[in-house]
């Protein structure tokens, strides 16, 4: 089979479980590379959730999608449950969710904009708008697809009465907004709710770009993670591509990423704060900063990816540094940062031979 063939756009044609289960929820689907705006983004009424709700299936794959939900001003949700992660960040607007297991005391988080949380699996949730006079939005990655198609039940994972005590038994102090670094990983922080992913400090993080911040997490001891990453004025990060499955959602600022497969055309995408865009298997994207402000954005995805180095010696792994790249890289940034009234950060690489990527 050709590589074309093989990618995941190719081989879903056919319909899975959890393409049947979507069209029968009834509401928008986002698909492709991007969504421009979130904030405004079409949803309709969802009779699963009890509010307004779109799906965000971005990289034409199906281990994790996104979930948009509009919760009406001083509205609820249904309450919710189900045997797959979902690690939820609010977009704007502020409330409350209500968690618990059966039999235990209900345990209240208070959240707005930029709070990220995640109710632990197969647990009992139900969101809560506590703005009267507006909506609030939230975006939920969850790992549906990939637990709906390994079952081929678009329902079963909806009504399971297994509890997880191991990862929540009702613990009072379980979403209290602390956390801790996790010794064995650098740049990893251990935790079940940030009260806001925008002011929380990152770490410094040069081997991505120059003058750039990261920091993991891991919510709920889940398997999906999250990382943050910041970046200044006139600056990029390296050019990389890992496993699919990665929902970047810009945070603060603007810019542009490229995407690209390998000897393929670049796909250029302008982004803004509440844009969201996805990489798909292994292809190549990386992330410019040409605009007047700094840049953060948030990515989901399922377990850490696996980067590797671009070498010298021409063989093409997962990451290349500047020196490595296509100079038309650079020529396209400085024309951005030129037309935004900004000087790029650092002069033009010193190239070093390479093979194209």
């Amino acid at each position: 089979m050709e590589e074309a063939e093989r990618r995941p756009e190719n081989l879903l044609r056919r319909g899975t479980e959890y393409q049947r289960w979507q069209k029968a929820e009834g509401i928008p689907i986002h698909s492709g590379a991007y969504v421009t705006d979130l904030y405004h983004a079409d949803v309709a009424p969802w009779a699963r959730i009890g509010q307004k709700g779109a799906f965000v299936n971005l990289a034409d794959q199906e281990i994790d999608d996104a979930w948009l939900i509009e919760l009406a001003p001083g509205g609820d949700t249904n309450p919710l449950r189900h045997m797959f992660e979902a690690t939820i960040v609010v977009l704007d607007g502020r409330g409350a969710t209500t968690i618990w297991q059966p039999g235990k005391q209900k345990q209240t988080v208070e959240w707005a904009r930029g709070s990220v949380f995640a109710p632990p699996i197969n647990c009992f949730y139900q969101h809560f708008n506590l703005d009267g006079q507006r909506p609030a939005r939230l975006l939920a990655v969850t790992l549906a697809p990939m637990v709906i198609n390994f079952f081929r039940s678009a329902e079963m994972p909806f009504n399971v009465d297994y509890v997880f005590a191991d990862r929540y038994d009702g613990e009072g102090d379980y979403f209290n907004g602390t956390g801790e670094r996790d010794e064995t990983r650098a740049r990893e922080w251990v935790t079940n709710f940030v009260p806001d992913i925008r002011s929380f400090p990152l770490d410094s993080n040069d081997d991505r770009g120059v003058g750039s911040f990261r920091l993991g997490f891991t919510f709920s001891k889940n398997q999906m993670v999250a990382h943050s990453s910041a970046w200044p004025v006139g600056t990029y990060l390296k050019g990389h591509r890992h496993g699919v499955g990665a929902h970047v959602l810009i945070l603060e600022g603007s810019g542009y990423s490229l995407l690209w497969f390998e000897g393929e055309e670049r796909q250029k995408v302008d982004w803004q704060d509440g844009s969201v865009l996805s990489p798909r298997d292994h292809e190549f994207h990386q992330h410019f900063n040409p605009g007047p402000a700094p840049v953060r954005y948030l990515a989901f995805r399922l377990g850490a990816a696996d980067v590797k180095r671009y070498t010298s010696a021409g063989v093409i792994l997962d990451q290349y540094d500047s020196e490595d790249e296509d100079p038309a890289i650079y020529d396209l940034f400085e024309r951005e940062c030129a037309r935004n009234g900004v000087k790029p950060a650092f002069p033009r690489p010193n190239y070093r031979a390479r093979a194209q990527v």
